[in-house]
């Protein structure tokens, strides 16, 4: 193998990428989860791979939300045309097949956390974010004609117990007196008179401004804006090794290298850890599974009076989240599951069917047509992070604990703002904070394990 840098270069920083878990083992791109979101756009032809030597300003890896916002902000808003590197297709990971709930919500921590942690002003400004979250995906949207929103606004926040009715009440009192946010707080009786009704559901909390997307149609449209400005958008380019020499960055891929005054990490939870020591040690993955059911029959939908097409979340801290679809099929998606594998994938389906029939009686006997799964990630502290290394030529946008579809986009903004105008990415409260490292990186699954049990044991028992 030739080396590509200089002999003479005064440094040389080399971070050797593996190829690991979900794609371990070869550098072919792989096609894209058989999801109902897949299945339901039309996906362009591969864009090919870099293939030769390129120089740029800007160099992102990850064709995602965060990378593709990031590109299309670049060239909209400042006319810096970006080179996007995706190892797999455009909208391979999380983009592509999360359960498409645009939200305010900023991580895992609730908002009187925030307050504790941050102090309350600090707070606001973060509930600030994830509410401009929300506005920049419209615009994206709205902008470029992106089919992909549903109309159906809000989302409802379920108490899957009765004694979780005082968390309900709880997080409107803050919302309101802390945040001036006004939300709906309903009864069991008016839920499952007027939206839908099941074996766990003992009220709920209407939250408005959020939406559903379709994250697919989402993903491919965001990629073909990006293109729209004549920026390239390699797919089937993995990053295999990252050199530094002198002040430029080095990226090879299979069959070409891009040399970069500066480099966006936007890979989330595909993100390997020995891809740049600003990541090493600071993230855990975690598994988020969906399933899509065959269309309701009339008779399924009276038996469910199911008449809402919001998004539906209950208050489990392991989440079933879930919305009717336009075409009448339900999704139904959970975390769970520590290993990903054919054996595991087949128990996993069969779980989330058995628990879908279990909360919706009237769903007995309902085939699912779609299963999948992907990696979800969330660091040390449960919050996302914007941030810059190796002397602010290095950015990142990561670790949405599954409140990315919003907040990756919103990063994508913020970080190309950051590289056109160096203003610092540290001044954003929370998710401006460094990326914390997990004190034993290689016990994150122990951790993963305790924590599923802990939270199962308060979901289901207390």
């Amino acid at each position: 193998m030739v080396s590509i840098i200089h002999p003479k270069a005064e440094s040389v920083i080399t971070a050797r990428r593996s190829i690991e878990e979900a794609h371990a083992g070869s550098l072919k791109p792989e096609a894209h989860e058989p999801s109902y979101w897949a299945a339901t756009t039309d996906i362009p032809d591969p864009s090919g791979p870099l293939i030769g030597d390129l120089d740029t300003d800007v160099a992102i890896i990850g064709g995602g939300y965060t990378g593709l916002s990031t590109a299309y902000h670049l060239a909209k808003n400042h006319g810096i045309r970006a080179c996007v590197l995706e190892a797999n297709r455009v909208g391979w990971g999380c983009s592509g097949r999360n359960g498409g709930f645009a939200m305010i919500g900023v991580g895992k921590d609730g908002y009187s956390g925030w307050i504790q942690r941050l102090g309350l002003e600090e707070a606001r400004r973060t509930f600030e974010f994830g509410r401009d979250a929300v506005r920049t995906l419209r615009g994206v949207l709205q902008d470029n004609q992106i089919d992909a929103a549903s109309p159906n606004e809000g989302y409802l926040y379920l108490a899957h117990k009765s004694n979780r009715i005082r968390e309900l009440k709880d997080t409107q009192r803050t919302l309101k007196d802390k945040f001036s946010f006004d939300t709906t707080l309903l009864g069991a009786d008016e839920v499952k008179s007027n939206y839908l009704s099941g074996t766990q559901i003992h009220g709920a909390l209407l939250y408005p401004e959020h939406f559903p997307i379709h994250p697919m149609r989402y993903v491919q449209g965001l990629a073909k804006a990006v293109r729209d400005f004549d920026v390239k958008v390699h797919e089937g380019s993995r990053v295999v090794e990252w050199t530094k020499a002198g002040a430029r960055h080095v990226l090879r891929t299979p069959q070409g290298n891009v040399r970069a005054n500066r480099v966006v990490i936007a890979t989330n939870g595909y993100t390997p850890d020995d891809l740049h020591s600003s990541v090493s040690g600071r993230m855990m993955n975690v598994l988020s599974n969906i399933i899509v059911t065959e269309p309701l029959t009339p008779w399924q939908r009276d038996a469910t009076n199911w008449r809402t097409h919001q998004m539906l979340v209950d208050t489990r801290m392991l989440r079933f989240y879930f919305r009717l679809l336009e075409d009448n099929r339900i999704m139904f998606g959970a975390r769970g599951g520590i290993t990903d594998s054919p054996k595991s994938d087949a128990r996993m389906r069969q779980w989330l069917l058995e628990q879908l029939t279990t909360q919706f009686p009237g769903l007995d006997g309902i085939r699912d047509e779609y299963f999948w799964r992907g990696w979800v990630s969330i660091a040390r502290d449960k919050s996302p992070h914007l941030g810059t290394s190796d002397d602010g030529t290095v950015s990142y946008g990561l670790a949405y604990a599954g409140t990315g579809v919003a907040a990756a986009t919103h990063s994508g903004k913020l970080i190309a703002r950051s590289l056109a105008t160096d203003a610092p990415l540290s001044q954003l409260p929370l998710v401006g904070t460094p990326l914390p490292r997990f004190e034993v990186p290689a016990l994150r699954k122990w951790y993963q394990r305790a924590a599923y049990t802990y939270y199962y044991l308060k979901d289901e028992y207390l």
